[in-house]
């Protein structure tokens, strides 16, 4: 029987393939817990719209991505934060506090997990924070920038 899988099934599909599996399989296991879908033709004829509802909506993030990290290239952006006479941080400034300050200073909206920071931040001073975005579209080809972080002494 086929059927259009609605979420991934470990070792039988992945989400939107469109397999042939055996009946007992997708009448007692699959659909009763909405894993799948039979293909009828109209079934496909939705999911082939779906794919390119997704395709779409994924390449118009990936633009606003791509402008978001071009904006960012090269600008600063000011943390301030209560330190010791040495310089030393009382709280270390970690990734969600700098996304919060780009977005504040800068209205862009870069994810945490594109940051690279290996350690967060526990003194005063300034940084090159660079930042990383995997592209899935350029064939595993990485975007890189970078921006100043200043972090100073209330």
């Amino acid at each position: 029987m086929r059927v259009i899988f609605l979420q991934d099934v470990p070792r039988v599909g992945r989400k939107y393939d469109i397999k042939e599996v055996n009946d007992g399989y997708v009448m007692n296991f699959l659909i009763p817990r909405k894993l799948a879908q039979l293909a009828t033709p109209q079934a496909v004829a939705s999911l082939e719209k779906r794919k390119k509802n997704i395709e779409i909506e994924r390449e118009v993030q990936e633009d606003l991505l791509m402008k978001n990290l071009e904006e960012i290239k090269g600008k600063a952006i000011t943390i301030k934060g209560k330190a010791n006479e040495k310089g030393s941080l009382f709280k270390s400034i970690h990734k969600k506090e700098i996304v919060e300050e780009m977005k504040k200073q800068n209205h862009a909206d870069i994810a945490e997990e594109f940051i690279i920071l290996p350690k967060p931040i526990k003194e005063v001073g300034e940084f090159d924070i660079p930042i990383e975005i995997l592209v899935p579209s350029s064939a595993g080809k990485n975007k890189k920038s970078s921006f100043k972080l200043i972090v100073e002494k209330i």
